[in-house]
């Protein structure tokens, strides 16, 4: 017997990640010695005390039972002291949180949890590519809403078409950003709250990167800003602040009867996420944060050496002020993925083009800060070869 995946599994995106992992494989098969910028994965431990709390919480037999389906209640309460102490932030751990096994989770199912076939959602342009697995998946309408350069990355609500304003039910928004490293700012998110009341539109604020932010500014969250448990949720990793990003645990905060609907989606998904992952993320989210500065402090070191590298050469980068990216403009005759095609093959350097990440991603590339510093230097002198930033 032969069986085919569903239409809806057919009509899935290409994962842009795969295929330019693949590319990569390619070029180190040949024997190259490929400096890889285009991941974004983490590259440092997670912290010492955190690996220590799951061995200790794994050895526990009551942590071998199945998970309560909505999380352990001691995990929530974790993660609404975490809000409040470190943004001033008060949630109801039982109503205002759900349990995600990653972010990426509550990203994708969020749509079909809360939209029915042929409902109008708008994602940003350029953003994260695994945002598009949600809309085939729930099968609702797609809208896009530029992000600009003359903006600082923020969207502009005037943009819109009003007929689309008026038709979409949710909007996706990623600050400190990915892929471009732009941040929000406290009157961008009331402008967002505004907007979402005026046009009745649910806000889905992903924080992946609320840790991250640069030159003596912290991330604004979302649920800072008044009103906004009102109009939408914010989506929380431990990924990127603890470098987890394989212990896939996180969760949605604010927003009741958007969190009902996460949680009732995963009550016929999952049987939420292993016991012992949650007491490692409450220690986590518990600690002092020290090892949050200093990986903060690394990747600011980082992106430092790495934008002087780049200017040696000519090659001018965009002023992000969080993530762990780099957002470079590419030189003129080139698209992105013919850029990025070159570097590899030339200079045997990876970096993300820019279009992977939508069509208000090209004319760039993304860089990951997730090396070690020397090898920013080298890649440089590399490219600096090819000539392509000459006067």
């Amino acid at each position: 017997m032969k069986f085919e995946e569903s239409k809806v599994l057919q009509q899935l995106p290409k994962q842009f990640f795969a295929n330019l992992v693949k590319k990569v494989n390619a070029k180190i098969a040949t024997g190259a010695d490929v400096i890889n910028l285009g991941q974004g994965n983490p590259d440092q431990p997670t912290p010492d005390f955190v690996v220590k709390a799951m061995q200790q919480a794994t050895a526990d037999p009551a942590d071998h039972k199945y998970s309560l389906f909505r999380g352990l209640p001691r995990f929530k309460q974790a993660a609404a002291d975490f809000y409040e102490r470190e943004y001033g932030v008060k949630l109801d751990p039982e109503t205002e949180i759900a349990v995600l096994g990653g972010s990426k989770i509550g990203l994708v199912e969020l749509p079909f949890a809360l939209l029915n076939p042929g409902d109008t959602m708008i994602l940003p342009d350029p953003g994260y590519p695994d945002y598009l697995s949600g809309i085939t998946l729930a099968q609702v309408k797609l809208e896009l809403l530029r992000l600009k350069a003359k903006n600082d990355f923020l969207p502009d609500y005037a943009d819109l078409d009003p007929q689309v304003a008026k038709a979409a039910k949710l909007l996706y928004l990623n600050y400190p950003n990915n892929p471009t490293g732009a941040v929000a700012t406290p009157e961008f998110f009331q402008k967002t709250i505004d907007f979402a009341n005026e046009k009745q539109i649910g806000i889905v604020h992903d924080f992946a990167y609320g840790a991250i932010g640069f030159d003596g500014k912290r991330p604004v969250s979302f649920l800072q800003t008044p009103g906004a448990k009102d109009v939408g949720i914010e989506m929380y990793t431990l990924s990127k602040s603890f470098n987890m990003a394989g212990w896939r645990v996180g969760f949605a905060a604010g927003n009741a009867d958007m969190i009902e609907a996460l949680n009732l989606i995963q009550d016929h998904l999952f049987v939420s996420v292993f016991p012992a992952i949650q007491d490692a993320a409450i220690a986590a989210l518990n600690s002092d944060q020290s090892s949050v500065q200093a990986l903060v402090a690394l990747y600011e070191k980082r992106r430092n050496q790495f934008w002087s590298a780049a200017r040696k050469i000519g090659w001018e980068p965009y002023q992000s002020g969080g993530s762990f990216y780099a957002w470079m403009p590419i030189p003129a005759g080139y698209t992105s993925e013919s850029f990025a095609d070159l570097l590899l093959d030339k200079a045997a350097v990876a970096v993300a083009p820019g279009n992977g990440f939508g069509e208000g991603g090209e004319g760039y590339v993304r860089v990951g800060l997730l090396i070690d510093e020397p090898r920013f230097s080298e890649a440089c002198e590399r490219i600096a070869k090819l000539h392509l930033f000459d006067n």
